[in-house]
């Protein structure tokens, strides 16, 4: 048994793992806004708590398609070309959920606010 492939089999399932958990934190707090939250204020303390990290924990699988990408190409080709469709549905959403994030406050209308706020919710 080589070593090199299983410490890149390791390092992959550990950065999967790291988004997993993380964003799994986001999305929960996406997903339980409205349930938790009463007012506009506490919605804004919930985001609060996901703001500094949300974006930066979307680098783990980056950073985990890049290590497939460089050590295991063959199955990088295979997974990405057989799951393009569920693949490409994921960064659309991961894409809109961003931007929900950082046009919730840009205008202060309840309109506007909950439709981002659904928009969080659903994604």
């Amino acid at each position: 048994m080589e070593l090199l492939p299983t410490i890149w089999f390791i390092a992959i399932a550990v950065l999967w793992t790291g988004y997993l958990f993380l964003e799994g934190f986001d999305l929960g707090v996406g997903m339980l806004m409205k349930i938790f939250a009463r007012n506009n204020t506490e919605r804004r303390v919930l985001l609060n708590t996901i703001g500094p990290v949300w974006d930066g924990n979307e680098v783990w699988l980056l950073t985990a398609g890049g290590a497939t990408f460089a050590a295991f190409p063959f199955w990088y080709a295979s997974l990405f070309s057989a799951l393009y469709l569920p693949l490409l549905l994921v960064l659309v959403a991961l894409i809109f959920r961003a931007v929900a994030f950082e046009y919730r406050g840009k205008v202060d209308t309840d309109r506007w606010r909950n439709t981002w706020d659904l928009s969080l919710i659903h994604i």
